[in-house]
């Protein structure tokens, strides 16, 4: 004779939970915009800024653009489509609407080549981890992102460094290094609209006379994986150093 089953020992199944579609993963973070640190530096003539930011780069291993070779970029066409063909949907909206919003707070001039400039370096800057060299970039990208260095040095300096790397007399280099001032110092007032002597827009200003050029690029290389690592997590790509106490 069977013996009466018990039916409280076989409940149904529990029916799933209100909105409960699973074990789903979530959906993936929305990729991070600019993507790494970006270093722009600015220079006096003859503070050797050329020379530092190659060895910031290579320390770091981050690709290094000079004014020469950002002015010669623009120029190509066919590599300026392929870099915005690199970008990522979110970093190409995030571009335009840094153009817009630095065109429309007048930080910006409408002239087409400062466009086109100013399109490169936030193209560059949008995927991080570069060195750029010139042409306002570190007023261009967000303070946030970006490791703004303003690299100076004595007047006299200067001059004797143009001289000796030109081999031009004194004379000659000191109007070298005068003309060349001006037109920098113009190039932000009228095209930028950046104040002339604001030190107020760099993160980081070094006398490379007096520390040389090793030193400042070591600082420099110190200051960007501390930045990377506060604001991304990561230091830039190497080993993060402790900076001296």
């Amino acid at each position: 004779m069977m013996e009466p089953r018990d039916h409280e020992t076989e409940l149904p199944p529990e029916s799933p939970r209100h909105g409960f579609q699973g074990d789903r993963a979530p959906p993936p973070p929305t990729p991070a915009v600019p993507a790494g640190l970006t270093i722009a530096i600015s220079r006096e003539t003859g503070a050797r800024g050329g020379t530092i930011g190659r060895r910031v780069g290579r320390k770091l291993g981050w690709q290094v653009y000079d004014q020469e070779l950002l002015e010669y970029l623009v120029q190509e066409s066919a590599v300026q489509q392929g870099l915005r063909e690199s970008l990522s949907p979110e970093a190409s909206r995030w571009l335009d609407q840094q153009l817009q919003t630095h065109l429309a707070t007048g930080r910006l001039d409408d002239n087409p080549s400062i466009l086109s400039l100013a399109r490169l370096s936030l193209t560059l800057g949008a995927q991080g981890r570069v060195v750029l060299i010139g042409r306002g970039a570190g007023f261009l990208l967000p303070r946030e992102t970006t490791l703004h260095v303003r690299l100076v040095a004595p007047f006299e300096d200067r001059v004797a460094y143009m001289s000796q790397c030109l081999r031009l007399t004194l004379d000659e280099a000191r109007e070298r290094v005068r003309l060349r001032d001006a037109r920098r110092s113009e190039y932000l007032s009228a095209y930028l609209h950046q104040p002339q002597g604001d030190v107020y827009g760099y993160d980081l200003i070094l006398n490379t006379s007096s520390l040389g050029e090793d030193l400042s690029a070591e600082l420099v290389t110190q200051a960007a994986r501390a930045k990377s690592a506060q604001r991304f997590g990561f230091d830039g790509g190497n080993a993060l150093e402790s900076l001296p106490s």
